[in-house]
């Protein structure tokens, strides 16, 4: 039999939005800057950090805990946020060059039309109708599409190196699972030096990754849902993969060989210390992570 209800909340306003945290004990030494904060960002958005410092059954703050407190937490995540995209940008963009380009000198310009390359008839079907409503549109979409359509008939699809620009990465990750030849996975890999099953899942949870900071979701604190399968080589750093530590050692194996001049990590370090208010062992940060050589972040000698 369902338990469920029906849910009869009243929405509060702003004023009674601040008056619930401060009689939780959240001090505010200034409401008309909290309650700023409450209409651009939101009460319900605050809440996700107003946890860490709440005692988990009737909400209560911990003494001592400000507005400013919960703020820092939000701040230090948009921030982290950005320098994750940074990131993801410049694997996927690399991912599907190395794809695109392995790919088509082995199999020609339009090899992902070849049916037979692919493990899953079905999910390439569903590739190539994908592949067809985001270059279709010519009209409304980049010039090159455009310039292609008006030269050629024939395939009614512009050939890999153009498809590339306009495909998601969540097409590419599933893409890149179902090659038939684990040749030719090993042959797209070879540059990261990875396996191309580790390769697969990292993909996978690179996607799940950009999605959750294209729509903003809190990366500070969570237990992500979709783990990477943890690398040998990398165990000692992605051993709990639910954490964010282990994405960021993602991140950091990746970025080291696609952009190691861009020292993603010392900025993911310089962003750690400029909130050291902000408890990274929630994300799974050990106490002494800028020490282990991984990072390299220490010079040696």
């Amino acid at each position: 039999m369902s338990t469920s209800s029906i849910y009869v909340k009243p929405p509060l306003n702003l004023e009674e939005q601040l008056g619930l945290l401060m009689n939780r004990g959240l001090a505010v030494s200034s409401p008309e800057r909290a309650l700023h904060y409450l209409r651009f960002i939101g009460y319900y958005r605050l809440s996700g950090y107003c946890r860490y410092y709440q005692q988990n059954l009737s909400h209560e703050f911990y003494p001592g805990t400000t507005f400013d407190s919960v703020l820092k937490l939000y701040i230090f995540d948009r921030e982290l946020r950005l320098l994750v995209m940074d990131a993801v940008e410049r694997i996927e963009v690399a991912v599907r060059s190395c794809i695109s380009n392995t790919m088509s000198e082995s199999y020609g310009a339009h090899w992902f039309m070849d049916k037979s390359l692919f493990h899953n008839h079905r999910k390439h079907d569903e590739l190539l109708g994908k592949i067809r409503a985001a270059t279709g549109n010519y009209d409304r979409q980049e010039g090159f599409l455009k310039s292609y359509y008006q030269k050629y008939d024939q395939p009614d699809i512009p050939p890999s190196w153009m498809m590339a620009e306009v495909m998601s990465f969540g097409t590419w990750s599933s893409l890149f699972a179902n090659l038939k030849s684990r040749q030719d996975q090993r042959a797209i890999c070879a540059p990261f030096d990875i396996d191309p099953r580790i390769m697969k899942s990292w993909l996978h949870s690179l996607n799940y990754l950009r999605n959750l900071c294209a729509h903003h979701s809190r990366l500070w604190n969570r237990s992500f849902s979709i783990k990477p399968m943890v690398a040998k080589k990398y165990e000692m750093q992605m051993k709990d993969n639910g954490s964010f530590y282990a994405y960021a050692a993602m991140l950091r194996v990746l970025m080291s060989v696609i952009a190691d001049g861009s020292k993603w990590q010392y900025r993911l370090a310089v962003l750690a210390d400029s909130h050291p208010e902000v408890p990274l062992v929630a994300m799974g940060f050990p106490e002494n992570w800028k020490k282990d050589s991984f990072w390299g972040l220490v010079r040696s000698g």
